[in-house]
């Protein structure tokens, strides 16, 4: 009996030994090793890959945001993303895509009006879009509803439209896309792209600097 007790005793001692050991290990120094180094070496992306302008969040680079009016380079569209009907305390934005066919009457129609929008906000006086300048981003969504980036090929058909609501020299804003319109990854994965978010704080930016000289 004495010597069941010791043994019972005895592994009750070592397994409470196994636990605060592991406990300490996994769930102090390894959480605290992994955040000292993210925070040293990825300081920008372990938190958030925040934006900011002004002293303040504008966002992250990896989110895509809406709303954005006229003044500023739009968005892809995003007709995937949808409101949590279960969560009745917060107002909680759930992104996703559309899941419609490509021969979906619904995607067509929603196809052609944005590329009608599209035509529509960046014809401007001495300038006119043509259907087929109109890039497949900018009329359908991504995946999630929530891509960041726009094709180069979409930042320069709207520069027409922002030189000329932000008095800005064309060449100025076509340089702005440049400067910010970044490869392939590893020059070979995805697609060349220019960060949406990004862009409008550079262009706020420019735009708060006041006129300059056109030929700059």
């Amino acid at each position: 009996m004495t010597n069941s007790l010791n043994n019972t005793a005895r592994l009750l001692g070592a397994g409470l030994r196994a636990l605060l050991a592991l406990t300490l290990v996994t769930g102090v120094l390894y959480p605290l090793a992994v955040t000292g180094v993210a925070q040293g070496l990825f300081h920008h992306q372990a938190n958030g890959s925040e934006i900011r302008t002004d002293g303040r969040v504008a966002g992250s680079s990896l989110i895509g945001q809406q709303g954005y009016d006229l003044d500023h380079f739009q968005p892809r569209p995003a007709h995937g993303l949808g409101r949590n009907t279960l969560n009745t305390r917060y107002d909680l934005v759930v992104s996703g895509a559309t899941n419609l066919s490509a021969d979906n009457e619904v995607l067509v129609r929603q196809v052609e009006e944005a590329r009608a929008r599209v035509i529509r906000d960046n014809s401007v006086p001495g300038h006119t879009v043509k259907p087929s300048q109109v890039p497949a981003d900018a009329v359908t969504s991504s995946g999630s509803g929530l891509d960041p980036d726009i094709s180069p090929a979409y930042a320069r058909l709207q520069v027409h439209r922002v030189a000329q609501r932000n008095g800005l020299p064309v060449a100025r804003v076509e340089r702005l896309v440049r400067d910010h319109t970044r490869g392939r990854t590893l020059g070979f994965m995805g697609e060349p792209r220019v960060n949406v978010l990004q862009l409008n704080v550079a262009l706020d930016e420019l735009s708060d600097e006041g006129p300059a000289d056109p030929a700059s």
